[in-house]
């Protein structure tokens, strides 16, 4: 198992990577926060242009065909500018696209709307394609998937709170406000707000110092001529089976949580304050699962516990279609708490043992999170077909079956950078 390298004398000089992951942490947030914030345009945009669920379900499309677009250039980026100045650009990116909201509202457009969410989701995709494997690689491989469940757990955070902020400024009962440019209006001021902050935050970390990984040949790009870098990334199993993971995994949980609103609704919730309030928890118990994964991980291993968390996810989601009122909801709600562990697991042993491919891997995977584009789509479609949401969430069953799947037997390698 790979691990630093550091001559002996300079052991006492190597730098500590305390504050860099804390630096880093920070910025899983704000694309926890963003994402999250997003998925609340789905009611939104239902209200502002009477659209039925896979129209609505446009917005997080938009927003997740943005990882297919960019994920591999944003690897590619990685090699050429280094991480912190990608990380950098993706915070001004997501500048551009926040800003883009105010001519969207103003000029009541669904098309331009969608557009501000694909600039948003680019900005994001290069932030997260760039955070995630650098978070892995502060440290000793073996330990990759606690940093990165406990960075997971400040994007969960920042989840928890983008509902709550959704639901008291951005989803309005329609019925209460005059016409529909005034409902459109309501995203404004939050998203010149967050364009603010993520300026602020770019222009920090610009001038902050953020240690470059080269310690270790395993995590740094093999040099130009390297038969290695040769290699077809899909040759090797454990990676492709986690882009399947990756694309079902953010499927499902972007789907679950941008349709919880309505689904919540025609379970008997007599607002949309009180459904977001309810989304807030959903991702509130990712962000418990995440804390508590952090250190469950050190007592079992990453695939195992990925595997019974598919497989209790899965049970919440036949409860939920099974069954009416509270229990249908707080069953869909103990999803979050199931989802926690399941993209850092996923992403730490999608990139086990591939040494100088790790970004040519990160790279196909982070383009995976385009799941959160297509699966939405489907259930919308599906509840649209069946009239019933609770039919769609066969669709989300299924998803969390492959993780169990992938955990306990897809994650294992068949071969490594060395074989």
């Amino acid at each position: 198992m790979a691990t630093r390298s550091t001559p002996a004398a300079a052991t006492s000089d190597a730098p500590s990577y305390v504050g860099p992951f804390i630096t880093v942490a920070i910025l899983f947030f704000i694309f926890g926060f963003i994402t999250n914030l997003n998925m609340a345009l789905v009611p939104h945009l239902r209200n502002i242009f009477t659209l039925p669920y896979a129209w609505a379900m446009l917005a997080e499309s938009a927003f997740f065909l943005a990882y297919f677009v960019f994920s591999s250039p944003t690897s590619k980026l990685i090699e050429t500018i280094g991480y912190k100045k990608t990380m950098v650009v993706s915070l001004f990116i997501q500048v551009v696209g926040c800003l883009l909201f105010v001519p969207a509202a103003k000029m009541v457009s669904f098309p331009l709307f969608l557009t501000a969410v694909f600039v948003v989701g680019a900005g994001v995709t290069a932030l997260q394609t760039a955070a995630n494997p650098y978070v892995a690689i502060l440290g000793p491989e073996h330990s990759a998937p606690v940093r990165l469940t406990l960075a997971q757990a400040l994007n969960s955070l920042g989840g928890t709170i983008a509902p709550l902020v959704a639901g008291a400024y951005i989803l309005t009962d329609p019925a209460k406000l005059q016409s529909q440019a005034a409902v459109a209006n309501t995203v404004r001021g939050p998203y010149i707000a967050i364009a603010g902050g993520l300026l602020i935050l770019g222009l920090a970390v610009m001038f902050m110092h953020l240690p470059q990984i080269t310690q270790t040949q395993e995590f740094r790009p093999g040099k130009q001529g390297d038969p290695v870098l040769s290699r077809s990334i899909w040759k090797y199993r454990q990676t492709v089976l986690g882009a399947v993971g990756i694309f079902l995994y953010v499927g499902v949980e972007v789907g679950l949580a941008s349709i919880a609103v309505n689904y919540f609704k025609n379970q008997g919730v007599d607002s949309l304050s009180t459904a977001s309030f309810l989304v807030s928890l959903y991702w509130f118990g990712a962000l418990i699962g995440r804390l508590l994964g952090s250190w469950i991980l050190t007592k079992f291993k990453a695939g195992k516990l990925l595997g019974i968390f598919g497989f209790a996810a899965t049970l919440c989601v036949f409860i939920s279609m099974a069954s009416h009122g509270s229990i249908a909801i707080y069953a869909i709600v103990l999803c979050g708490f199931f989802n926690s562990i399941m993209f850092p697991n996923i992403f730490a042993l999608g990139i086990a043992g591939l040494g100088p491919l790790t970004s040519k891997g990160s790279g196909l995977i982070m383009t995976a999170v385009v799941g959160g584009a297509i699966v939405p789509l489907l259930i919308g479609a599906l509840a649209d077909k069946s009239g019933s949401i609770q039919t769609a969430l066969i669709i989300p069953a299924f998803c969390y079956l492959f993780i169990a799947y992938y955990g306990l037997w897809g994650s294992k390698p068949a071969r490594t950078v060395q074989a």
